[in-house]
């Protein structure tokens, strides 16, 4: 595929394989209109296909996203550029190897695979939003249903991709012309559309997932997207309302048995993403895997030494590999990495983030006693003591901080975003030798301004 601003015209044709008994759609983005595929009109007008459009967004998210447990996803490259994740690769530079050096440059490969799939992926989702919009035969909860979730998935994307490189360009258009010549949105211009975005998908959104495996975005995921970005803005108390009415949401419950925290059928999982053929390994099953000799990718030891000798996560996300003189260690939150995985799928949001999430929107507004309550169950069930209500508004914040380190580590960059959240991405300064101030946002890829120069100035230190 071609990158966001030399990308072949979407709404010319839509690349959808119709086969007698499935059908697949891994390609969207085409130059030519095969015999077995439909146009753009026909596509909207039929909610089988339709639907095929929609999942083939939803397989690209798990395939190669910046969601996804690939070494572009979120989990390895900001897990690397932070403090989660070694990189013992010394082969690879100007890709992942100068993403974990914080020497990320212009031409880095990882940097502009990360920009160019996800503006892929944000003109897909356009693609579907303006082919359902027009269409003359879907029935009004089928639009409202495609339309909510392509936007959550715009939404989500655009949500990371402005964490990652800061100001960037927004469109919900696909017209190829005005595409190629976007500006950088001003960031507060940006947040404001974004979150109009995300309260859209969550009016359009059902409550009820489609899929009992929960592999769709619901209302309930819609939450837990909004409810990140009000955390970015300081927005505690709407911030809190959208965490309490998850938590009051049914059908979820906390998961107290540590070995079932990654099984897909446990109750507090709110969205994941499941493997494209039935029995594969999770992407991050087999990413971080090594058996003796160390992988590519260990485990920080500076976030080893975080968890306390008594602390059972030690036992069930994480397990120590010697080697000669050396012990690394491996994650092992996804454990099944052979084709024998009926399991395990890739867990996006889970329960335990909304409770820590509740936990901070609630101390940030000192109402201390009550966040302690959501602190304890990820404690409990590593089985470590419990806070006592009494605790500080200082001490209980540095609990949150500490265990969201410990229970979300390799999951979805959250250790880049918590510790940009709080404004502390300088004690990477401590482990990471090359971090600089200026490294909370990654360069605009060289080649994306090269063919638009209004996407100028770089960012800055680069």
């Amino acid at each position: 595929m071609k990158t966001f601003h030399n990308i072949t015209i979407f709404n010319t044709f839509i690349m959808i394989t119709v086969m007698l008994s499935t059908i697949s759609c891994e390609k969207l983005i085409g130059t030519d209109f095969p015999n077995n595929q439909l146009a753009t009109g026909q596509v909207f007008e039929d909610e089988q296909t339709a639907e095929a459009a929609l999942a083939g967004l939803y397989s690209g998210l798990w395939n190669n996203s910046v969601i996804s447990g690939t070494a572009d996803g979120a989990g390895l490259a900001l897990g690397t550029y932070a403090d989660d994740i070694t990189c013992l690769s010394t082969t690879g530079s100007n890709g992942i190897v100068d993403i974990y050096n914080n020497q990320p440059l212009p031409t880095n490969t990882s940097v502009s695979a990360v920009w160019s799939t996800a503006y892929q992926q944000v003109y897909m989702a356009n693609s579907i939003i303006e082919g359902v919009r027009n269409s003359k035969s879907l029935s009004a909860q089928a639009k409202e249903r495609i339309t909510g979730e392509a936007l959550f998935i715009r939404s989500l994307l655009y949500f990371y991709l402005y964490q990652i490189y800061g100001e960037i360009p927004y469109t919900d258009t696909t017209d190829y012309v005005y595409n190629t010549t976007l500006d950088r949105m001003p960031m507060n211009t940006f947040l404001v559309r974004l979150e109009t975005d995300i309260s859209e998908a969550v009016n359009l959104l059902p409550s009820a997932y489609r899929n009992a495996e929960r592999i769709y975005v619901n209302k309930a995921v819609g939450y837990v997207l909004l409810a990140k970005l009000k955390m970015n803005l300081g927005k505690w108390q709407e911030a809190e309302v959208l965490c309490q009415t998850i938590l009051q949401t049914s059908g979820y419950s906390f998961q107290n048995d540590l070995s079932k925290v990654f099984l897909k059928s446990s109750p507090h999982i709110i969205w994941q993403l499941k493997p494209k053929n039935n029995n594969d390994p999770t992407k991050e099953a087999t990413v971080y895997n090594f058996v003796s000799a160390p992988g590519a990718f260990v485990l920080n030891p500076d976030l080893i030494s975080s968890f306390a000798a008594n602390d059972l996560r030690r036992q069930y996300y994480f397990t120590a590999v010697p080697y000669g003189s050396q012990t690394n260690y491996k994650q092992t939150k996804y454990k099944i990495t052979t084709a024998t995985n009926t399991t395990e799928y890739s867990v996006i949001y889970r329960l335990e983030d909304v409770y820590l999430m509740m936990a901070e929107a609630l101390v940030k507004q000192n109402k201390v006693s009550a966040a302690v309550p959501f602190i304890n169950p990820t404690r409990q069930r590593a089985g470590l003591t419990a806070l006592d209500a009494s605790v500080s508004q200082e001490q209980a914040m540095t609990e949150i901080k500490a265990e969201r380190r410990r229970e979300f580590f390799i999951e979805r960059g959250n250790r880049f975003l918590d510790l940009k959240r709080w404004g502390q991405l300088d004690v990477l300064k401590a482990v990471k030798p090359n971090w600089q101030t200026f490294h909370q946002y990654w360069p605009l890829p060289q080649k994306e301004m090269l063919l638009n120069a209004n996407l100028n100035p770089q960012n800055d230190g680069y």
